[in-house]
């Protein structure tokens, strides 16, 4: 070989790389973008919009359907200001709005939320609070034809281990770890909840789309239009988020950028206030706000 050739082969090299990867493990780039967004080969792209399901005002990241097995994040929870006018008639101690932050997808045709919703607590004498007092995991399916399963909610036992607060970090993931089975992990503060979830509709080898969710929930309002409230979510942050991605019967990380997920704002965007650099974005991070009187 000459030496021109040989340099020529040496330049080829430092610039495609000589390194051999599993062609379904690569993660190849896009086109330039401000996010330096990153796909798998013959990955699906999300869409470019989705309808708001009525009822809460949410701020939901939902990615494509795809082969994907679950979805993870590191987020600071948020400090509830909630409306006085808002009571609970059936529970006066409570309010029409209540916070959460939590995960899930729709696959198989089952629809999941599983996460932190704001709950009531046991205290050391053993009474349970009328009022609600911190966050606690909570797990939530509907029903699936295939399986037979029965729509299903649940939460963690109420317990002093099982409870966070506000501006508390805490790591949150929902996995497939088996055929018909996910597992939620919530870990932050010295304190760990996992629970395995039975889920009919979730799949090592099924497509479907996994999301993560701050909402405003409001009591019995579901498929409803959002009630007025002044009640305000704030300091809510995202460090990062990741998606997982079944390659070669394994879970495989990456980063759930803004290339890779649907964003909504629902019911509209004026009740929200969401602040992320290039750099957040690139790594499904983000500060979010959420007032009822809007921004």
């Amino acid at each position: 070989m000459s030496i021109r050739h040989l340099i020529l082969s040496l330049w080829c090299c430092l610039m495609f790389s000589c390194s051999k990867k599993d062609s379904k493990t690569t993660v190849v780039p896009t086109s330039p973008s401000p996010s330096n967004n990153t796909f798998f080969v013959g990955e699906v792209q999300p869409a470019a919009s989705k309808s708001c399901f009525a009822g809460a005002y949410y701020r939901k990241l939902v990615s494509s359907v795809d082969i994907w097995g679950g979805i993870g994040g590191r987020v600071i929870l948020p400090t509830i200001v909630f409306d006085p006018s808002r009571i609970n008639p059936a529970k006066p101690a409570q309010f029409l709005d209540n916070p959460s932050i939590y995960m899930g997808g729709n696959m198989g045709g089952q629809e999941t939320d599983i996460g932190l919703t704001w709950e009531v607590i046991r205290e050391e004498n053993g009474a349970v609070t009328a009022d609600r007092r911190a966050f606690r995991p909570f797990l939530r399916r509907s029903s699936h034809a295939g399986s037979g399963q029965a729509a299903l909610y649940e939460n963690a036992p109420a317990e002093a281990r099982y409870y966070w607060y506000p501006g508390e970090e805490v790591w949150m993931s929902v996995k497939i770890v088996s055929n018909g089975m996910l597992r939620l992990t919530v870990e932050g503060g010295g304190k760990k909840f996992e629970r395995d979830f039975e889920c009919g509709g979730y799949t090592f080898a099924g497509k479907g789309e996994f999301k993560r969710v701050n909402a405003i929930d409001q009591v019995s309002n579901e498929g409803k239009p959002v009630q007025a409230t002044n009640t305000k979510v704030v300091g809510a942050e995202w460090k990062v988020t990741y998606i997982y991605r079944m390659v070669n019967g394994a879970l495989v990380e990456a980063p759930f950028h803004d290339g890779r997920y649907t964003e909504m704002k629902c019911p509209s965007s004026n009740y929200f206030s969401i602040f992320s650099t290039q750099e957040n974005r690139s790594q499904g991070a983000e500060k979010i706000e959420i007032y009822g009187r809007g921004y």
